[in-house]
């Protein structure tokens, strides 16, 4: 640990490696406010606004009787309106600079070992959590979660926590603080608050908050006990690691980290764990760390912290990192205020949940999983595997997630579930299946939590849940099945890309999934292996509470580097036209062009994608025209190769999810729908995926980072009416530069009027 005095800079903080936007010049932060120098003459900083926590805390100030010290109080909170006013005035030109200079996702570096949350309005060192008084009657709202954010494991109701709580949490006591999503079975009885002799230098913790701090991965507001020893003006009271004041900060800090961690669930998909400080020792693969070694601890007194007893502290913490691999763990910053100033930051404190030596970890040789690894449903149903090991099969080590046998993909091209907020599997339930037997017959039942505040909820033009999301979450859980079972391991030597090659799919009840589990059922039913190459053919089905909403089969291939490359589309090879540009120059009809971006740069503009899923610019329309006559639509897409789904999808083996590119076919023919005016007579419309129309899809190609665009079409085909709804069925073609890839029939969209009846 470093104990320094503030100057001009603070040590930098844990930071994500895709912050790419930087300025010069000393960064607002209405936290800090502090003198820089003898000369400096900075006001004061207002002390964060002290939540009302279950048991009445120390106040930040002792208030003395009198008109000077009530009217010194005015000013303070009147200074801290300003300071939170300009802080969000900041705040939302830095966002509104990030997203146009960012274009609609920011993409994650590639070689990024940790789900590190950047702020969608904050650089690296700039305001780090919100400050200023809250209206008492007004709970703070959390952001949304963004496409990056982390998923906590479990969630509870509770944002404040008394003393006694946390001395619950001392004891261990998770699932009684938290609620019972957080119960174990008692398998961590050493996952604690505070190790055995450690004093708790928490008294109480208010608003708890999975998307709040600086990077909108987390924050807590925590009061502090009396700390040892005194910081004298101009310097700290004791070096480092000698029992001062500068310990007792960063032990404080550390207690607020792992209040968060327990909070957030870190703990609850490992067994025989504990904390230990510190980031993980590994790289995200579990290999030897490369790269710079994590900054240590630092601790550092502000202008106004000279001469601070410990005594009336409070902390606030944010959380700027956090990720479930190689092991659980977080990183954090913290600033301490006291008698109304800010005294001390605390930077770089990171915690990590790891296993005891020799306790498993994940399933043994040969796929079976024989011990409980900790990891329970909300519903309270015990796991196989959990999301530990899903995020090791997308970006990690495999041998964790998988088990022994394919440890050997470590840092190779190998097949791999999607990153971030495109892993759509969460948990393994059941397993009827033996590894190496792929003759068809085997199941596995696996689970996916679709969080009200994903990010594609937010996103999306659709009233629930995107058909992308349909499509990913129910082929993702099908590749674990055929992957796990071992189709690759007969070749170990050999990297395969895995590629999905076709499929048709129904929806069979309207549903609004915002919270709800959604179960996958996999089940394999054939592997026809050839050279370079191996096709394995898949049912599926999707249920909430137990009832079915989604069903289909599909085929995957598993492809070495030649028989990728011999990929011809769908055409032999050849480069068939559009519709459009096979026509004769002197029978090319007119063209209108409907403005995606126009209308998306509307915040008020209904039912348009956004964000992560604006997947287009502009939509040519011909109307009559297409094989149908009902109708022709075309659109060009650049592709960037900082497109953000690069990152996710997949780790070393970038390709466009085929979802993405049906999904944005989808998009083109929702504009036309809204284009066409039938919204008019709806009053609260949405679009919804149709029930009982199977979509067929087929692949033949991938693009590629490198591939510069791509053109899809959408020849319109019937246009029917219910009551309250309206439905549009097409087929459509997508090509990348050089041929055609994917051919959808009967993909349909619907619009609806809530309530409507069904159709």
């Amino acid at each position: 640990m470093t104990v320094e005095m503030t100057g001009p800079a603070l040590a930098t903080p844990f930071v994500a490696e895709d912050d790419e936007l930087s300025f010069d010049g000393e960064p607002f932060d209405s936290l800090r406010l502090t003198a820089t120098g003898p000369t400096a003459a900075a006001p004061p900083t207002p002390a964060p606004p002290t939540p009302a926590p279950p048991t009445a805390p120390q106040p930040a100030a002792a208030a003395a009787g009198g008109p000077a010290p009530r009217i010194a109080e005015v000013v303070r909170e009147v200074r801290a309106v300003v300071v939170a006013a300009h802080e969000s005035a900041l705040n939302a030109q830095l966002a509104l600079t990030r997203l146009t200079l960012a274009g609609p996702g920011r993409p994650l570096a590639a070689g990024s070992q940790a789900l590190v949350l950047p702020p969608a309005a904050a650089a690296a060192g700039g305001p780090a959590v919100a400050a200023g008084p809250v209206a008492p009657d007004v709970a703070p709202t959390d952001p949304v979660a963004t496409e990056a954010a982390f998923k906590p494991l479990a969630r509870s109701g509770r944002r404040e926590l008394t003393g006694a709580d946390l001395a619950a949490l001392a004891r261990g006591e998770v699932a009684g603080v938290f609620g019972p999503a957080y119960d174990q079975e008692g398998v961590n009885p050493d996952v604690r608050l505070t190790d055995p002799g450690e004093a708790t230098l928490l008294t109480w913790v208010a608003d708890l908050r999975l998307r709040g701090g600086s990077r909108t991965a987390g924050s807590l507001h925590a009061g502090l006990r009396a700390l040892p020893g005194t910081a004298a003006p101009g310097s700290f009271a004791g070096a480092a690691g000698s029992g001062s004041l500068a310990d007792a900060l960063q032990a404080a800090a550390a207690q607020a980290a792992k209040v968060f961690a327990l909070y957030a669930g870190l703990h609850l998909c490992l067994a025989d764990a504990r904390f230990v400080a510190g980031p993980p020792a590994e790289d995200a693969d579990g290999g030897p760390r490369t790269g710079a070694r994590p900054p240590a601890p630092t601790v550092a007194l502000t202008a106004d912290g000279g001469g601070w007893d410990g005594t009336g502290g409070e902390l606030v913490l944010d959380v700027t990192a956090i990720d479930l691999i190689p092991r659980p763990w977080l990183a954090v910053r913290a600033l301490v205020h006291a008698g109304g100033r800010l005294v001390a930051e605390v930077r770089d404190v990171a915690v990590t949940v790891r296993e005891r030596p020799g306790a498993p970890v994940g399933a043994d040789h040969g796929g079976a999983v024989t011990a409980f690894l900790g990891r329970r449903t909300a519903a309270g149903e015990r796991a196989l595997l959990s999301e530990f090991h899903m995020a090791h099969c997308a970006r990690g080590d495999q041998g964790v997630g998988l088990g022994p046998e394919f440890a050997a993909y470590r840092g190779r091209r190998a097949t791999r579930l999607p990153g971030g907020g495109l892993r759509l599997v969460d948990r393994v339930m059941a397993m009827d299946s033996r590894r190496g037997d792929l003759r068809g017959g085997a199941t596995h039942v696996t689970e996916y939590d679709a969080a009200a505040d994903c990010w594609y909820f937010t996103e999306t033009a659709n009233a629930s849940m995107p058909n992308c999301v349909y499509m990913e979450t129910s082929l993702q859980a099908a590749l674990m099945l055929g992957y796990y079972l071992g189709a690759t391991l007969a070749e170990p030597a050999e990297d395969y890309s895995l590629r999905n090659l076709g499929g048709s799919a129904t929806v069979l009840r309207e549903v609004d999934l915002r919270d709800a589990t959604i179960r996958q059922h996999s089940t394999l039913l054939s592997t026809n292996p050839m050279p370079g190459t191996a096709l394995q053919d898949f049912s599926y089905s999707l249920a909430v509470d137990g009832e079915p909403f989604y069903t289909g089969e599909s085929m995957f291939g598993y492809f070495n580097a030649p028989a990728l490359a011999r990929q011809t589309g769908l055409d032999g090879g050849r480069l068939e036209p559009t519709w459009l540009d096979a026509l004769d120059e002197r029978e090319r009809p007119p063209v209108r062009m409907i403005d995606v971006a126009a209308r998306r740069a509307d915040p008020a503009a209904p039912l348009c994608a956004r964000g992560h899923l604006a997947l287009l610019d502009d939509v040519e329309v011909v109307d009559g025209g297409g094989r149908f006559g009902q109708g022709y639509l075309r659109a060009v897409r650049p592709i960037d190769p900082a497109d953000w789904f690069f990152a996710r999808h997949f780790y070393l083996d970038p390709v466009i999810p085929g979802s993405l590119g049906v999904e944005a076919v989808i998009q083109a023919m929702q504009e036309w729908v809204i284009d066409a005016g039938h919204l008019a007579g709806l009053t609260r419309p949405g679009f919804v995926l149709p029930v009982g129309v199977p979509l067929q899809w087929k692949y033949r190609g991938q693009l590629l980072p490198s591939d510069g665009t791509f053109t899809l079409e959408v020849h319109i085909k019937d246009v029917s009416h219910r009551p309250g709804r309206v439905r549009v069925t097409a087929d459509a073609s997508l090509w990348k530069p050089t041929m055609r890839i994917y051919e959808l029939i009967d993909v349909a969209v619907e619009l609806r009027d809530e309530g409507a009846p069904s159709w």
